[in-house]
Order: C-alpha cells, then sequence, then structure tokens
C-alpha cells in the first residue's frame, strides 16, 4: 500500500501537481513496486493511477481488467474505447498542471524513462508539463528502511567471509596442484550463498588475466580458463538475505596467486584505490556539510583521478550504481560517462563506488557500499588496501 500522504507532502515540497503512474503489460516495475501491486497480476490493458498533491488519488482501468488498482485508494473509473480513455484522462488529471512521470528528459536516465513516447505525447496534448519523477522515485522506491539497512549489514558479513574463504580455497587448490576452473570457483560460491542463507538474481565474476579486462565476463561451463599460480584473480560478489524486501551487498576485491604481486598490478590498483578513496571522502564531506551533490558529480572525482593516472580511456563504465531490492537500484547511479545522471544523492539510499581500469592484458577493480543517511555517508564492509598475496 502506498504512503499517500507522504508522497503528497513530497510533491507539495517540489511544486508539482501529482504523480501519474501508468502501465501496461508490467513495462513499469517502478510504479508496481511503490504501489504495491502484485507483479505477476494480468495486465493486459493500460491503467492510470494519478496521485494528486492535495485531495483524493483517482484511477483510470478498462472495464475488463476493472479490479487492477482495486488495492490502492482512491476513486475508480472506467474505460472500454481509445476515446473513452482520452475523455477519463481528461478528468483525471484536472486540477494538474505540473505532472511527474516516470519520464526522463533526453533519456539521460534510462532506468526511470519507463513511460512511452506517445503517452507523453498524449498527456501534453492535454496541456500538461510532463517533469521527471525521478527524484520521487528515490525517495519512495530506493530509499532503504532500517530494516533494510540492518539485513544489507548482516548480508555484508557473510559475503565477506565468503569472498574471504573462495580466496583461500583457489590458493589452496593452487598449493596442491588440484585443477580449478573460474567456473568452478563461482559455482562453489553459490553454493556457500545458499548454505549461509542469501540469494542472487545474477551470478557472482570470478575471473583471471585477461578475463578480469572484460569488466562483465561471465565463466561458464564450457568457456572458463583455470587458476594457477601467477594469476591476478578478481571475485566480484553480489547476493542479498533470501528474505522478502532484502537489498544486496556488492563488492569486488582482487588477489594475486603468488607471495609477490608484480609492480604492474600494483601499480594499477594503487591509482584504482586512490579513485575510489577520493570518490568516497567527496561523498562524506558533502553529507557532513549538508551538501546536495548528484551522481555524476561523483562519478567527475573518480574519472579524474585515473584520467591523471594516465589510464582514463582504460575506465570505461560508471564508477557505481544504486543498490536495492535489485542489485541494480531505482536510485542515483554515480555516473557521467554512460548517462549524467543529475539525480540528487539522498538519505537512506545505497550505492557501489566501483572504479576501474580495464587493459588487454589484465583489469583491476575496487568495490564498496556506501549508504547515505542524514548526516554521514558510510562504507559498510571491509575496505581493500592493497591485492592480495594468497600464496606465502
Amino acid at each position: 500500500m502506498p504512503n499517500i500522504q507522504a508522497i503528497q507532502a513530497a510533491l507539495r515540497a517540489s511544486k508539482i501537481d501529482g504523480w501519474l503512474f501508468y502501465d501496461h503489460h508490467h513495462r513499469d516495475a517502478i510504479a508496481g513496486a511503490i504501489l504495491g501491486l502484485n507483479p505477476h497480476a494480468l495486465v493486459t490493458r493500460r491503467w492510470f493511477y494519478f496521485i494528486p498533491a492535495k485531495g483524493e488519488p483517482r484511477k483510470l482501468v478498462h472495464r475488463i481488467e476493472s479490479v487492477t488498482l482495486d488495492s490502492v485508494p482512491g476513486k475508480k473509473e472506467v474505460y472500454s474505447g481509445w476515446e473513452e480513455l482520452h475523455k477519463g484522462l481528461k478528468k483525471l488529471l484536472s486540477g494538474g498542471k505540473k505532472i511527474a512521470m516516470q519520464y526522463s528528459p533526453e533519456n539521460n536516465i534510462p532506468y526511470i524513462g519507463l513511460v512511452d513516447a506517445g503517452t507523453i505525447e498524449l498527456i501534453r496534448k492535454l496541456k500538461k508539463k510532463v517533469v521527471s519523477s525521478a527524484d520521487l522515485v528515490q525517495k519512495f522506491e530506493a530509499s532503504w528502511t532500517p530494516a533494510q539497512f540492518e539485513g544489507h549489514i548482516e548480508a555484508g558479513k557473510i559475503i565477506d567471509r565468503i569472498t574471504r574463504e573462495a580466496f583461500t580455497r583457489a590458493a589452496t587448490f593452487v598449493q596442491e596442484g588440484k585443477p580449478l576452473t573460474e567456473f568452478e570457483l563461482q559455482q562453489w560460491i553459490i553454493e556457500q550463498f545458499r548454505r549461509g542463507g542469501l540469494s542472487t538474481a545474477e551470478l557472482p565474476i570470478v575471473a583471471v588475466q585477461p578475463n578480469n579486462g572484460n569488466p562483465h565476463y561471465e565463466p561458464t561451463q564450457v568457456a572458463s580458463r583455470p587458476i594457477r599460480a601467477g594469476d591476478l584473480l578478481l571475485l566480484d560478489i553480489w547476493a542479498k538475505l533470501d528474505r522478502p524486501s532484502s537489498v544486496y551487498y556488492d563488492i569486488t576485491w582482487m588477489g594475486y596467486l603468488g607471495n609477490r604481486v608484480p609492480d604492474a598490478y600494483a601499480k594499477i590498483f594503487r591509482i584504482v584505490k586512490e579513485a575510489r578513496n577520493r570518490a568516497v571522502e567527496f561523498i562524506k564531506e558533502a553529507i557532513a556539510e549538508g551538501r546536495t551533490i548528484h551522481g555524476w558529480e561523483v562519478d567527475r572525482v573518480a574519472r579524474e583521478t585515473i584520467r591523471k593516472g594516465g589510464y582514463g580511456k582504460y575506465f570505461v563504465h560508471r564508477t557505481g550504481h544504486s543498490i536495492g531490492t535489485e542489485v541494480h537500484g531505482n536510485g542515483a547511479n554515480m555516473d557521467g560517462l554512460e548517462t549524467r545522471d543529475d539525480r540528487r544523492i539522498v538519505p537512506h539510499t545505497c550505492f557501489s563506488i566501483e572504479p576501474g581500469i580495464y587493459l588487454p592484458e589484465f583489469g583491476v577493480r575496487s568495490e564498496v557500499n556506501v549508504h547515505v543517511d542524514e548526516r554521514e555517508a558510510r562504507v559498510t564492509g571491509a575496505i581493500q588496501e592493497e591485492i592480495l598475496r594468497l600464496l606465502g
């Protein structure tokens, strides 16, 4: 059930006349999540739900799916034909001029731009100004509850342990001369998730060079390299407690299968670590001082550090992503490269900071999670300071 009063207060504070939710065939998962709708319900006809800044919410649903929005409060109108739909929309939005929707100007934030262009045109034809709901989504879908934060910390402790044990397992197999592939270590990690009460929708990354030079490398049973002495091993591991409404913990650590990390690997790690640390400090200082900052600004801090180190063209992805009930959440991303994410960093949200340098021969990434409240930003787990030496 949506918190109508809180949404209306946020609309008034933003000087927005109302928030229009719209869906068809479950194209907008954000709408369903905020309104608490059944994600598996039959939705073959368009529905609209309007929350005005003041007054009672209003619904517009098709006659043959008239119960679609019965779980949320408000007055219901039904339609059958498209002409009736257009008339119903005009009535639904009466009294409002500035309307928030899941829309992003120029598709700068594609994670928010879920309403099709034709529907936006239709709303504008009714002489309404459509604005982005991006910051509203952060507040009502991406913000964590205290219980979610505690679950994140609990999951993080388990994942940190599994990560350490995965590195130890790799080292033991190498020392004993037993074969171990990236895929086999990945599958062992997944089994530890199951035993530890964790779940994940996507599989962790286990990669040795040159595969760790591909940020989204995925080991498979038929395409996976053996892990051997002298390898640089990247583990990108994410999971959440296997409970309803749990949120993810997502980290990347590096280890070397030897007793002395080669200078080439150590040099790249130092630059990546500096970029990570500077981004984290930028966030901490801004939150402590009460300054508003945006995702693209955090990305700029990390990216400039790597550029000054001489490896700017090898940092090929954003600095970080929002984290929520999905590993890539609906809050602000730390992104000034792939998009210019101009969403504000708001309290009770969490995101990764994960700069990387990806060379043809090998790649290095370091990832932490940062949670923000009204007064403080904090890294929620262990922080890697140097590449782990896995063989004594």
